[in-house]
């Protein structure tokens, strides 16, 4: 679980590594779940015996899914600031696929803290770069730059 911290010692952090988050199993029913939910049955994700006929040799992750094990992540390894009360994703400024994620790897989240802006009295805005490791390769599986939103005090 992340520290947490004041306003003030995040803004401090911009430039510095926050931290990673714990390792992800990518496994066939994470991929076919996905799947289901995102109605995105390519047989490069669901189909093992034809996906094993391709280049990749096996079935592969969608990359969107991936881009939302996010989530998850950045609560493993990016500190709480006090006073928040909610946070919103407002979205990507960047975001790369590098490398496919071959069924039952293991991927984790490092982030960086690239600004902290403070667009009102009672937000901020972070802006990460985020690099998902898939453990044992040469490249990440995605970079990307994340922004985010946190409101202290009443709800907006």
């Amino acid at each position: 679980m992340p520290e947490t911290i004041t306003r003030a010692d995040m803004a401090a952090r911009v430039g510095q590594s926050l931290g990673s988050s714990r390792w992800f199993t990518v496994d066939q029913s994470m991929i076919d779940g996905f799947a289901d939910i995102t109605h995105d049955h390519q047989f490069i994700h669901v189909d093992p015996a034809a996906a094993a006929q391709t280049p990749f040799g096996g079935t592969i992750a969608h990359g969107f899914l991936t881009l939302s094990l996010l989530s998850a992540m950045v609560y493993d390894a990016v500190p709480t600031m006090e006073g928040v009360t909610m946070g919103v994703n407002y979205g990507f400024d960047r975001v790369r696929f590098v490398s496919p994620v071959m069924v039952n790897a293991r991927v984790r989240g490092h982030f960086t803290l690239a600004a902290f802006d403070t667009p009102g009295p009672d937000e901020v805005q972070t802006t990460l770069d985020v690099e998902v490791e898939i453990e044992g390769a040469d490249k990440p599986a995605l970079v990307a730059r994340w922004l985010g939103r946190r409101y202290f005090g009443g709800e907006k």
